[in-house]
């Protein structure tokens, strides 16, 4: 029986004052919910608790992106740049969902912080400020784009463009240093920035650097689109 497939997306968490709320709260752009009510999909947005929710009602898993940094601690460094905010509390949630979550070897898609959670959890490092040697930021509105990337031979992201490159938003100052274990890479930027991977072993496990929840370019919409194909596939 037909149904519409239900994904689960990770929330941001604050406790910044004169914001929203002087009280801490959660949060998660717009834009994460909208591409996939787009593509005829139901998303349940997983706040963080003391105890992980049932996640047997999930077809689905988006690990979003935020305003948070991984303690480098994961990934046996110290902490070596000002500009590293972490948010133990997220990331600890994260770290436990991933675990309960990967066996099932339902779809899993991390973007931006998302795609460093999952490289960490993998057993990969992180460059702690990417900006300290390399202009890699864009400066104009995140959605528009504003650098390429280009796909290595056999890149499952070569097939959404009749190109071997195609344009991206960027909006990170992390981002892979080391590779996770059975990570493969799937898109680089020019200045060798990993944009793109996915685990060798596991029917749809995904991380990209950039945000295609903004749907920018026909790429983006068909790489949204084919995390929701392997979804209802997998129903």
């Amino acid at each position: 029986m037909n149904r519409t497939p239900i994904i689960g997306i990770t929330t941001d968490y604050q406790e910044k004052v004169n914001s929203y709320s002087k009280y801490p709260w959660f949060a998660l752009r717009r834009h994460y919910v909208e591409c996939l009510e787009i593509y005829d999909c139901h998303p349940i947005i997983l706040p963080i608790t003391k105890s992980l929710p049932n996640l047997d009602i999930l077809d689905g898993m988006m690990i979003s992106g935020g305003d948070f940094d991984i303690d480098p601690s994961f990934y046996g460094q110290k902490i070596t740049s000002d500009k590293v905010q972490t948010i133990p509390e997220r990331t600890d949630f994260e770290m436990k969902l991933i675990d309960q979550y990967l066996p099932t070897n339902k779809p899993i898609l991390g973007i931006c912080g998302g795609c460093q959670l999952l490289n960490v959890y993998f057993g990969g490092s992180l460059i702690q400020d990417i900006q300290s040697s390399i202009e890699h930021e864009q400066p104009n509105p995140r959605n528009e784009t504003s650098h390429e990337i280009i796909f290595p031979k056999g890149s499952r992201l070569a097939k959404f463009t009749d190109t071997k490159k195609t344009l991206i938003n960027s909006a990170h100052h992390q981002g892979v240093d080391k590779l996770g274990n059975n990570l493969i890479a799937t898109g680089i930027a020019p200045d060798g920035i990993i944009e793109g991977f996915e685990h060798e072993n596991h029917y749809y496990c995904v991380g990209v650097q950039w945000h295609p929840e903004f749907l920018i370019t026909d790429f983006d919409k068909k790489f949204i689109q084919d995390f929701v194909n392997h979804v209802k596939k997998n129903i």
